[in-house]
């Protein structure tokens, strides 16, 4: 019932909410089965990705099927503590995360040209 309402209030959510959502400073040793509790109390979750690489750990991405629950989520999530973390939870905007992927692109490129010229 608390979702009808949500929906009638805000007939117009901002641009940038989006059904996907980028989760940071998870704990390391964080299960899926944990993320499901902690998410699927807002809605019914599509996906839960959580990153396992170097660079990656600590972060995750959940996909919800309605954009009202992600709404509801990031509302409620954001800055909840996990194993004494505080979660960082956003929306995720591809724009943002393809400049952060090319600047680390750019900045390996100027590395190996300093290693090759000895800079």
């Amino acid at each position: 019932m608390a979702t009808i309402s949500l929906r009638k209030a805000n007939a117009r959510l901002p641009p940038e909410v989006n059904r996907v959502l980028y989760v940071r400073n998870l704990p390391f040793n964080i299960s899926s089965e944990e993320m499901y509790d902690i998410f699927g109390k807002y809605g019914a979750i599509r996906q839960i990705r959580i990153g396992t690489g170097k660079d990656t750990r600590g972060t995750a991405f959940v996909v919800y099927e309605d954009i009202y629950d992600a709404k509801t989520a990031v509302d409620h999530l954001s800055g909840f503590n996990v194993a004494n973390r505080y979660l960082i939870v956003l929306y995720y905007q591809q724009a943002k995360m393809s400049k952060k992927f090319d600047q680390k692109k750019k900045e390996e490129e100027i590395d190996k040209l300093k290693e090759k010229y000895g800079v």
